[in-house]
């Protein structure tokens, strides 16, 4: 299948997942079919998400399910990113994390100790949060307290809400406004809009003309002009913006929008 002309003037693209390659596991229309068109045409392409709720590897093999081809080093997970972070300006802290498994993970291989289920938790140094199924108002009261009492607060990021078949479910966003509402304190984010994964996916890529493709323009599009990348708007995501908000001067910018990744990036899709 033949590219359209403006994604075939672009030698790398940078993919969002939630929203974007897919909403709960399940694809977006003609996705594959899409993705498979990029590399028959010997375009680069990346993965970055926001969302920490599995690793790299695992990413990667929820991508094979749907028929998309990728290796890990195709995917820059917010995870990744925050035990890089972690690992550089924080190891041998203590710290308390609202997250599943793969967050955990990542907080303990960047040399951190978790306090989670101890005594001492609400005495932790560092607060994580990310994205979850499993909260608790325990969660909750432990990460305040201890953010009040000074510990460092670290989201994965400011997404409100979380694609979801059957309509957007609370995001990392809602669980840091939580924290941060009862603490008083504002936490710093490791993903978009901050640069930090598109860096991490262009020196994976290369130095090349680079396309951004997501579903938010407060996130992915807000990144990519962070970094003086281009991006394009899918419409995809559970929760899109609306004409006002894409054609808004003061805005991120846009080079392209579309109803979703294959009219975006396949001839006349």
């Amino acid at each position: 299948m033949a590219l359209s002309p403006l994604v075939a003037s672009y030698e790398h693209l940078i993919l969002d997942l939630d929203g974007t390659v897919w909403i709960g596991g399940e694809p977006t229309p003609g996705a594959p079919e899409a993705v498979a068109a990029l590399r028959d045409a010997g375009k680069r392409v990346a993965f970055v998400t926001n969302n920490s709720r599995l690793s790299a590897e695992e990413y990667v093999r929820e991508l094979w399910a749907i028929g998309v081809q990728a290796s890990a080093a195709d995917v820059v997970t917010v995870g990744g990113a925050m035990q890089h972070l972690l690992a550089e300006t924080r190891r041998g802290r203590t710290a308390f994390v609202i997250g599943t498994e793969a967050m955990h993970r990542h907080v303990r291989d960047a040399g951190l100790k978790l306090l989670n289920g101890t005594d001492l938790a609400s005495r932790s140094e560092v607060v994580v949060l990310a994205g979850t199924d499993e909260l608790t108002y325990e969660d909750l009261r432990v990460a305040s307290l201890a953010a009040r009492r000074g510990a460092d607060l670290l989201a994965t990021s400011r997404d409100p809400t979380f694609p979801r078949p059957d309509g957007p479910a609370p995001g990392t966003g809602a669980i840091l406004a939580a924290v941060e509402t009862a603490s008083m304190r504002e936490g710093a984010i490791v993903g978009k809009p901050q640069p930090r994964l598109l860096l991490t996916a262009l020196d994976r890529l290369g130095d090349a003309p680079t396309l951004v493709v997501g579903d938010r323009l407060d996130a992915d599009v807000a990144a990519a002009n962070a970094v003086g990348l281009d991006a394009a708007l899918v419409l995809t995501g559970t929760d899109p913006p609306s004409a006002e908000e894409v054609h808004d001067p003061e805005g991120p910018r846009t080079v392209a929008v579309a109803q979703n990744l294959a009219e975006l990036v396949l001839q006349g899709g």
